[in-house]
């Protein structure tokens, strides 16, 4: 059978081969599944075939998609590349099946109807060529016509193989000698049963039957993989004996599993029953009536290695590795949430920003941008950074008050960008005391989320961005401007070193980073980047272009100048005319010699708005920005260009040009009286930040250093089916805090009202508690709540999948139960990892 490692790749998608019925056929498949018509299909399939982008045909063709937006269009694009891969596998097995004279009408319905990839290697498995198999060896020896008198004749097995004859040399199907023996009666006899067992692998429906019967019953079984791996894989406690439902297994706990496999902690087995399913072979294949005796109990004995050596382990490895697929599918798509978010978080726009990367021995490092990001510069050209010692062991408190004093009056800051790693809340108490002790001062103090901050800081890009700044310092730079433009910032760090993700590391690494890129190129070009200030990093993700591309813009920006206008592009080397036509109306001009050009208006359309200022006897600055201008203009007498883009989306961009989807820009309030786990008591009410949202909950920064938990059982008082439907990366919200483990640094919150937490006698209410009383009746009592694990954030020693790093469990509630009952908040929380510290 094909790997599974080649069946979750995610090849090139191609075409090749594959008649127009069959393209036909996918595109009338695609249009059910996704609700939309066919001629939507065929449209974005022309388009996408011709080298258009996504984002492209999303914004400057919605004429021919008939408004397909960017989600319908990312989804037809992953389906469409699906099917084609299906439909060139198809094809090719069933040429094989010909060649070899398998294929049947019955087979090629099977083939015509199979779903995935996995069923299609399913059918071909039984005649896939196995030239050393036990059969084909068999077969080699001469033994088939014993096998088919044992399954055709009422004859002993001893009696089959009366005029066997042993050839005096052996060769496979090619020609060559094999190397094999069957001297006596008793090999003789597991030659014919291996080859009536080969045979019999070919009922495909009743090994359909089979799998679909088995993944009802069957349990998934974690333990321990040895006793000395009990303190080394402490982590994985919960799993040290634990069994459970494999068809109702949530997707994170199956990637719990198999990293506590991966790093050789675990043993995993599929447990099930075996009884029934020979007995459904026995039965298919008439075992049961057999005569004579010897007979019936060597059909028996093959019907038993049917079900025990061939299809249970297939079986069992086909059902793991669809629930694997969908788990990766569902980490994916988590991670791809949670970024695009991230990337789409409100800016602060153009203010001069004190980026601050907090320290204790290391020192309190700062750097000043300007309003366009750049590191600013003093009296004597130099640039504006300092590094101050406020706390232990150096103490030198006065002394970087007035350094950072110094720095807000005369560089006349607006926001104080303060990472959130180690002594950031000391940091930002210093630095109020600072701005309360100055009237002079209208600074405001904003903690950021610094993850992957550090990476980019020893990355080539930061080299040579801040080729004259110590590594250390880059770090501020970074804090800085990711609070005065998120996406700008964070498209130069690689996404899975921000934090937001859910097992990445435990997923097909190449379909998470074709997901990222994706849901990055869709952020960079909604929002669209000025190309005289960009960074090839941003650059990269601008429709068309790509990191040579980019680095070529730059390159030329630097040799000649800001560009004056969109046409100046098609000057930069290698930016050809298919390039331009995609990447030109996400890239903005401002003060060049166009207005359009700092507008999202595609070039192609700058005849069609002269069109309009003429007949409407205007001028371009009259319209820009003015909707009751362009509310009165009659454009009945004005054809769109080619179909390509209404005439009311020209009209509506210009009314609000270059218009930024992202959200107002506003910070959580943290109370001052709170700045680490020791200030939280049950019951406080806070406000923080969403910082990961997961399958079982999401994680909330207040403010002291470690992320807690609300789990998806605490996040409304109704049922929540995705906590992505409630929150996301970034949002503010309000927790109630409902456990406190100090030692290990483990809290619990709650977004539920104070009047309706749930009370119960005699033990304290848990989050574990509530989630088993919600949701007992469809998980098995063995099972914890759907949220085990948090991974944690790379800028936290960058173990972002870690189930636990040095976290553990919050207290449990007084019960006995036994070890494989894991419903506490301490399984959740020891998987998902809250105790970590910032940096």
């Amino acid at each position: 059978m094909t790997s599974t490692e080649s069946l979750t790749s995610s090849p090139a998608s191609t075409s090749q081969g594959l008649d127009a019925t069959t393209h036909a056929n996918i595109h009338d498949k695609l249009a059910r599944a996704l609700g939309i018509k066919t001629a939507q299909v065929n449209a974005f399939v022309k388009l996408y075939d011709e080298g258009d982008t996504v984002p492209f045909i999303a914004r400057y063709r919605k004429e021919k998609t008939q408004n397909l937006d960017d989600i319908q269009l990312r989804a037809l694009e992953k389906a469409l590349t699906y099917e084609r891969d299906m439909a060139t596998r198809r094809l090719k097995i069933t040429e094989l099946l010909s060649v070899q004279g398998n294929l049947s009408d019955e087979l090629q319905a099977r083939i015509d109807n199979a779903t995935s990839k996995l069923e299609l290697e399913d059918i071909y498995l039984p005649y896939r060529p196995r030239r050393r198999s036990p059969a084909a060896k068999a077969r080699a020896a001469g033994l088939d016509l014993a096998a088919q008198a044992l399954l055709t004749q009422q004859i002993t097995p001893t009696a089959a193989l009366a005029d066997y004859q042993l050839p005096a040399t052996i060769t496979d199907d090619s020609g060559n000698e094999i190397d094999v023996d069957f001297s006596d009666i008793d090999k003789q006899l597991a030659g014919v049963q291996a080859i009536i067992v080969d045979e019999w692998t070919q009922a495909l429906a009743l090994l359909d039957n089979l799998r679909n019967s088995f993944a009802k019953t069957a349990s998934i079984v974690s333990t321990v993989a040895s006793d000395d791996k009990r303190e080394v894989g402490e982590k994985f406690k919960d799993y040290f004996e634990h069994s459970e439902s494999l068809a109702r297994l949530p997707n994170h706990r199956l990637l719990a599993m198999l990293r506590g496999r991966q790093e050789n902690v675990l043993g995993l087995k599929i447990e099930g029953e075996d009884a029934p399913f020979i007995d459904k072979i026995i039965n298919n294949f008439d075992i049961a009536n057999t005569t004579p005796v010897e007979r019936h109990e060597f059909l028996t004995e093959a019907a038993n290695s049917l079900w025990k050596d061939k299809w249970r382990p297939h079986i069992e490895h086909r059902l793991l590795t669809q629930k694997r697929l969908s788990a990766e599918a569902d980490a994916i798509d988590v991670f791809a949430s949670n970024l695009q978010h991230l990337l789409m978080s409100a800016p602060a726009g153009r203010k001069v920003i004190l980026g601050v990367d907090p320290g204790i021995r290391h020192g309190v490092k700062m750097a000043v941008i300007d309003a366009q990001g750049h590191v600013m510069r003093d009296g004597e050209d130099k640039s504006v950074i300092a590094t101050v010692y406020p706390f232990a062991p150096d103490n030198k408190m006065t002394e970087a008050k007035t350094v950072i004093d110094h720095l807000l009056s005369t560089y006349n800051i607006d926001l104080v960008a303060i990472g959130n790693g180690t002594a950031s809340r000391e940091t930002d108490a210093m630095v109020k005391q600072i701005l309360q002790a100055n009237d002079a001062l209208h600074a405001k103090a904003v903690i950021v989320n610094e993850s992957g901050a550090s990476v980019y800081s020893a990355s080539e890009l930061a080299s040579d961005e801040l080729a004259d700044l110590d590594v250390s310092v880059r770090g501020a730079v970074s804090i800085a401007r990711r609070l005065q433009d998120p996406l700008s910032e964070l498209v130069k760090v690689d996404p899975k070193a921000i934090g937001v993700g859910q097992y990445q590391h435990d997923v097909n690494q190449n379909q998470l980073a074709d997901s990222l890129d994706k849901v990055t190129q869709d952020s960079v070009n909604a929002v669209g980047v000025d190309v005289n200030t960009a960074s090839p990093a941003i650059l990269t993700h601008i429709a068309g272009l790509n990191k040579n591309v980019a680095q070529q813009i730059v390159t030329y920006r630097k040799e000649h100048g800001a560009f004056a206008s969109r046409e100046d592009l098609k000057s930069v080397p290698r930016l050809g005319i298919k390039t331009f036509e995609q990447a030109a109306g996400f890239l903005r001009i401002n003060d060049g010699s166009n207005p359009l050009d700092a507008t999202g208006v595609h070039p192609e359309s700058y005849a069609l708005v002269a069109d309009l200022l003429t007949q409407a006897g205007k001028d371009l600055s009259e319209i820009i920005g003015n909707d009751g201008v362009l509310n009165s203009m009659d454009t009945t007498a004005i054809a769109a260009n080619d179909d390509n883009i209404s005439i009311k989306a020209i009209l509506d961009e210009l009314a609000k040009p270059a218009r930024d989807p992202r959200p107002e820009f506003k910070t959580a309030s943290f109370r001052d009286d709170v700045n680490s786990i020791k200030d939280l008591t049950e019951g406080m009410m806070l406000e923080g930040v969403v910082t990961n949202v997961t399958a079982f909950g999401c994680f909330v920064d207040v403010g002291v250093h470690q992320d807690g938990l609300v789990h998806i059982s605490q996040m409304a008082n109704d049922f929540v089916s995705d906590p992505m439907n409630r929150v996301k990366p970034g949002d503010i919200i309000s927790v109630r805090v409902i456990s406190i483990d100090e030692k290990r640094g483990r809290i619990g919150f709650s977004m539920k009202p104070e009047s309706e937490k749930l009370v119960r006698p005699a033990a304290k209410t848990t989050t574990a508690n509530v989630a088993n009383n919600e949701d007992k009746a469809s998980r098995p009592r063995s099972s914890r709540p759907a949220g085990d694990k948090r991974p944690s954030k790379p800028k936290r020693q960058h173990s972002n999948n870690n189930p636990n790093d040095s976290r553990s469990k919050a207290p449990r509630a007084e019960k006995a139960e036994s070890p494989s009952k894991m419903g506490t908040l301490g399984a959740l929380l020891q998987e998902a990892g809250v105790s970590k510290s910032k940096k």
